[in-house]
């Protein structure tokens, strides 16, 4: 049944993204998530034993969640209400859109794009030039390409409603207090180890979404570099995308006015990106995003 469900789930947020009409009237599922850990991390994250406040807040979240999922389940008619929130979690196009933009920006000029970037990626802008710009686009698309599209839909197929809203609270949590600063390193810690593990087969099933669909037959770049990113599952999509587009991705960079020095994702790759390689990564995007969609259809033929 999930399988059955995800197709049309897929294919309506492929066509209508995230409407402004509706979401700037009304607050998204995901930003309702957002104020929920904001509460609980300004009510629970002071005083003494963080992490196990942390990882009952993380209990809490993830229940609540399942269950909301399985109400929903319950409901009359509960296919066209699950199709309805599964196409609103995921985030195919709206990912398209927010890459592409900074495309159009870095055509129009470098602070154009410098600005567009800022707004999908955590690094220093500011330093960046246009290929530095195009490779923060490119490393973003691929990230969330598994976070956004492929572990939701991943869920959805799997455990249904209640395992898309119990990935989705998991990834919001992480997002928002899973970073290794002196505020959320206790507090955030079963937020970003749960993160983790629920990306773990998503995470390498893009990559192999990714290189299937673009024809990339190789595994062994792939296996070799993958495991070098910070991130345990960001670099499987990341190497791939790096791969199939012949670039090299990640290197270093500059946080808060820091450098860091992290290893070069497929490194005889080219350096010199441009707009153009933007471009190619959405091509990419959508292609996997058809792996999923072709995915969902076999399952739901052999189920």
């Amino acid at each position: 049944m999930s399988a059955t469900l995800l197709i049309p789930a897929l294919l309506l947020d492929a066509a209508l993204g995230e409407p402004k009409l509706i979401w700037d009237r009304y607050p998204h599922p995901a930003v309702l998530m957002g104020r929920l850990v904001g509460w609980c991390d300004r009510r629970f994250n002071n005083g003494a034993t963080l992490r196990l406040k942390g990882v009952a807040v993380m209990a809490a979240l993830a229940m609540m969640a399942v269950v909301l999922g399985w109400l929903i389940h319950c409901l009359p008619d509960f296919g066209i209400v699950e199709v309805l929130v599964a196409a609103i979690l995921l985030a195919q196009k709206s990912l398209v859109q927010h890459v592409g933009a900074v495309a159009a920006g870095l055509r129009q000029s470098l602070k154009d794009g410098q600005r567009a970037v800022a707004m999908i990626v955590g690094r220093d802008t500011a330093v960046l030039d246009r290929s530095g710009v195009s490779r923060s686009a490119i490393e973003s698309a691929a990230e969330n390409l598994s976070d956004g599209v492929i572990a939701p839909a991943f869920w959805f197929l799997v455990g249904g409603l209640p395992g898309l809203l119990l990935y989705k609270i998991t990834n919001t949590a992480d997002s928002m207090i899973g970073h290794m600063t002196p505020r959320h390193r206790e507090f955030g810690w079963a937020a970003a180890r749960f993160d983790d593990l629920l990306n773990l087969i998503p995470a390498r099933l893009s990559a192999l979404l990714i290189a299937l669909t673009n024809g990339w037959t190789d595994p062994k770049p792939i296996l070799r570099d993958a495991p070098l990113h910070r991130s345990p599952n960001a670099g499987w999509p990341e190497a791939a995308v790096a791969c199939v587009q012949g670039i090299a991705l990640s290197g270093p960079r500059s946080y808060h006015g820091q450098m860091a020095d992290y290893p070069w994702v497929y490194p005889e790759g080219r350096r010199d990106l441009r707009p153009k390689d933007i471009d190619r990564t959405i091509t990419t995007l959508w292609r996997a995003w058809g792996g999923m969609l072709g995915l969902a259809v076999v399952v739901a033929v052999l189920a």
